[in-house]
């Protein structure tokens, strides 16, 4: 496949690029081979390209995960095995090298899909019904699957509510194209070899492309990346690409934390061993190696590498974590002491080892002094900044690496840095053997208060579930009930007062649904209290669901508005219909909290695709912030959803006029999508805000861009339809709406304000993510078959900021030719029949045709009032 791809790869983006070189990470369960390497910095989670089997039966689309505008990268390619081996996909996907530039495209240069499988065709500026592609003119029919007699689809198969085709027709290409475009849409045809550019590409089509790029080709913003830019045409043979494998090893990760003086400050180093216990009693893996080093003006090694097989050695290293806070802060001689107990494994070596790394402390020395060694190690370095005075630079040491990088607060209410340990699972991709957080949430509380809860353990977790209860001053009144009922009390947790932290191990595989939990202060003064329940897989065949969450971008500069996704799947299948609230926690414990949306408006790209998202405007502090999600499916209403951006399933050819088709796609049974009630909390790491002014402006940014308008024709009436946007972009409510019309959308594009003003001042705009109609009677327009309007809207603020251009929506009303009377024989002969019969043939014809008056009466007053049936694209 990558040897194929490069040399197409090179010819698409017009003789620039191909694939120089590829590392392939071959897991730990495969046996060892001499010419496998030892991994350094490469992680499964960090990989372009993850191959893995499908949740979902039968589901082999590659495809990509992509959520952010266009432009933006994407996070990663997955191939099934059986689309890798399995040569019957050939005729389905095409070949595998173009499948994979068609995705690399989706996943380097944040281009979409030219075709559209929830709109498969469309009314053209022609009134023509079309095909949703990219060139319009590629060559095909419409069929339907049939058996005896002709499969094409014809004015017959026209839904009359539409004007479109009804479901079950579907676009056949002509297999011998002779066109050279396009990859995003049809990368299998022998002749497509090219980007649809600013000449082929197809403007009116309804697909996510001309949607998130405002009718731009792919091959526009393509060429407008860096990677094109920076390079020149060149006329050299392409090389094939050199292709290493790599092996997981077991994991090797040693904390090395911060015990200078200022670790004493609010508690810090208090908190400190409470999240490094969660982190060896609960997160690090079975078969891990653990080390400790702690590091003030010097730095000395705790505990050598410790192989974890039992709760014994767990024990034997929590029993070393102790609080102690005194002296300077040296993070070099911290790293260099713990890539000395990476050493100690068999091999000697720090290729592919861990380092969690936490300071609360600035050191002017750090990085510098120890960079070199730091890069050349070959070990990934996580961090955690603690307190709002930790080193600016220890983010740098995470991204030149390959580690994740947290933040928590001085707030003790917050949880923030058991969030972090409970984030720092292995990067080896075996999710059943992974920690799940289900919950965190700390309050303080004042005398006799309660923190109440719901945790919903569903049947994909219960192996390994913790309930952790932390403490600042005496163990809380605990209550904790499991679904059956049964109670259990702070008798049962096994308290530590020199961690402040009780803990409650569900023995075996806990039980499935609601544990609800009371904590309450029974001191006199107030105090913080906080719980953590983490939880593995229950089998290992059947993968958890999981949340993953991130910023658009780790560096923000004012005003660029920052964008929070939260991507929450199961077996990297996407999971829709469930609520996901964003905690946003400023550096001096501010938090703001946000619900994010799977609704395709606003900041969200595609509605119900599993990826919930939200701009963040509620900034006021430059420095760092922490991101932190939760997910709650009570009601079982969260489904399965097959993933967007995808390769095309090709349903069949047109081969010299003969359709032949490839086997349907695989039916899914709708009680597979069906995910129980669950909830899951993950930490999103942190992000940096600069350049925030002392004040901020009252009006900081301008409604966020409708895209999702639509438009139909009822009878002689114009309904519009769409998601509300926001004062400052997708949060608050705008002020009025700016609505307009055309005969041609390019007018609309090219020229909103010349275009034709309608009257939408009757509307006052709801609250941001509300659903928006408006209804009116075009004036003068006479509403009748073949007639094609376009619409665009803009949203207006109370400082009058208006928002961009929204998509452009297609109101049409074609409606197919009546069908052809039909005729029977007659018969003239009556010379059988009998007087009797005679009378009773015309009193019952008598009464027929009465019946028949009365009927014909209904429908023509009927079809009267739905004299043009509506269409919606």
């Amino acid at each position: 496949m990558l040897k194929e791809s490069t040399s197409y790869l090179f010819s698409a983006t017009k003789n620039r690029l191909f694939i120089q070189s590829v590392k392939i990470l071959i897991p730990i369960t495969w046996k060892k081979n001499v010419n496998y390497l030892k991994t350094k910095t490469e992680t499964y989670e960090k990989a372009d390209v993850i191959v893995a089997k499908p949740h979902l039966k039968n589901g082999n689309d590659p495809y990509t995960l992509q959520y952010g505008q266009c432009g933006d990268k994407g996070v990663y390619i997955h191939f099934t095995p059986d689309f890798l081996v399995d040569d019957q996909l050939l005729s389905v996907y095409g070949p595998r090298g173009r499948v994979f530039v068609h995705e690399w495209a989706h996943l380097r240069w944040g281009v979409f899909d030219e075709y559209n499988p929830l709109t498969p065709f469309y009314i053209d500026n022609n009134r023509k019904i079309e095909a949703t592609r990219c060139p319009a003119g590629l060559q095909g029919v419409a069929v339907k699957q049939c058996t005896g007699g002709s499969c094409l689809c014809t004015e017959k198969d026209i839904d009359v509510e539409t004007g479109l085709y009804k479901d079950g027709c579907v676009f056949v290409p002509d297999k011998n194209i002779a066109s050279k475009h396009s990859i995003m849409y049809l990368q299998a045809a022998q002749s497509v070899s090219e980007f649809c550019d600013a000449q082929s590409h197809n403007t009116e089509a309804p697909n996510l492309q001309n949607r998130m790029c405002n009718y731009h080709s792919t091959w526009e913003i393509i060429e407008n990346s860096t990677d094109i830019k920076n390079t020149p045409v060149s006329s050299t043979n392409v090389p094939e690409p050199i292709v290493t494998l790599i092996r997981s090893s077991d994991r090797v990760v040693t904390l090395v934390s911060d015990v200078s003086g200022s670790m004493g400050a609010s508690e810090r180093d208090l908190r400190l061993v409470q999240a490094a216990e969660v982190f060896i009693m609960q997160i690090v893996e079975d078969g891990s190696h653990v080390g400790i080093v702690e590091f003030s003006s010097a730095a000395v090694v705790i505990s050598p590498l410790v192989q974890i097989f039992s709760t014994a050695q767990r024990e034997q290293l929590k029993k070393l974590l102790k609080r102690k806070a005194g002296g300077g802060t040296n993070i070099c001689d911290g790293i260099r002491k713990g890539f000395e107990v990476n050493k100690g494994t068999s091999d000697k070596s720090t290729y592919g080892t861990e380092i969690v790394l936490l300071s609360d402390g600035e050191d002017s020395s750090f990085p510098s002094v120890c960079y070199n060694e730091i890069i050349n190690s070959g070990a990934i370095i996580h961090v955690i900044a603690l307190g709002p005075s930790a080193a600016a630079a220890l983010e740098k040491v995470a991204d030149d690496t390959g580690g994740s990088k947290y933040f928590a607060s001085d707030s003790f209410s917050a949880n923030g840095l058991i969030d972090a340990f409970t984030s720092m699972a292995s990067g080896a991709g075996d999710i059943s053997k992974q920690t799940i957080q289900l919950e965190s949430t700390a309050s303080t509380l004042s005398s006799k208060n309660c923190l109440n809860g719901t945790v919903f353990i569903d049947k994909t977790v219960g192996n390994n579930t913790f309930f952790l209860v932390t403490w600042q001053s005496a163990v809380p009144i605990i209550n904790l009930k499991d679904p059956k009922g049964n109670i259990y009390t702070a008798a049962n947790f096994k308290s530590d007062s020199a961690t402040k932290s009780s803990r409650l191990e569900i023995n075996g595989t806990a039980e499935v649904g609601p544990w609800e939990y009371s904590l309450c202060n029974g001191l006199s003064s107030s105090q913080a209290i906080g719980i953590t329940v983490t939880s593995r897989a229950a089998n290992e065949s059947v993968p958890p669901v999981v949340v993953n969450a991130h910023m658009n971008q780790d560096t923000i500069n004012y005003p660029t508005p920052p964008i929070i996704y939260a991507s929450v799947s199961q077996g990297l299948v996407p999971v829709k219909n469930v609520k996901v609230t964003a905690i946003i926690e400023a550096v001096n414990g501010q938090t703001s909290t946000i619900v994010l949306d799977d609704d395709g408006a606003g900041a969200d790209i595609a509605m119900y695709d599993g990826i919930y998202s939200k701009y963040f405007t509620s900034f006021t502090l430059n420095g760092r912030y922490s991101l932190k999600v939760r997910v709650e499916s009570t009601k079982n209403k969260a489904r399965l959803v097959l993933p967007r951006n995808r390769a095309l399933y090709v349903p069949g050819y047109v081969d010299n006029g003969v359709v032949t088709m490839n086997p349907p796609r695989p039916v899914i049974d709708e009680e597979e999508l069906v995910v129980e009630a669950f909830s899951r909390t993950a930490s999103g790491g942190t992000f940096v805000m600069s350049n925030i002014p002392p004040v901020l402006p009252t009006d900081i940014f301008k409604p966020e861009k409708i895209t999702n308008l639509e438009a139909k024709i009822v009878d002689d009436v114009v309904v519009l339809a769409w998601t509300a946007t926001g004062d400052e972009l997708d949060r608050g409510t705008a002020t009025s709406y700016d609505l307009r019309m055309s005969v041609n959308p390019k007018d609309l594009r090219d020229n909103f304000n010349g275009a034709t003003k309608v009257n939408i001042s009757s509307i006052s705009p709801q609250e941001a993510g509300n659903r928006e109609t408006f209804s009116f009677v075009p004036e003068n327009v006479v509403i009748e078959n073949g007639t094609i309007l376009f619409f665009a809207l803009v949203a207006v603020d109370k400082a009058n900021k208006r928002s961009d251009v929204s998509n452009i929506a297609q109101a049409a009303l074609v409606l197919p030719p009546p069908p052809a009377p039909t005729t029977g024989p007659t018969n003239n002969s009556s010379d059988w029949l009998t007087i009797t019969t005679m009378t009773l043939i015309v009193c019952s014809t008598v009464i027929l045709i009465c019946i028949i008056i009365s009927i014909t009466t209904c429908i023509v007053s009927c079809q009267r009032k739905k004299k043009y049936k509506e269409m919606r694209v």
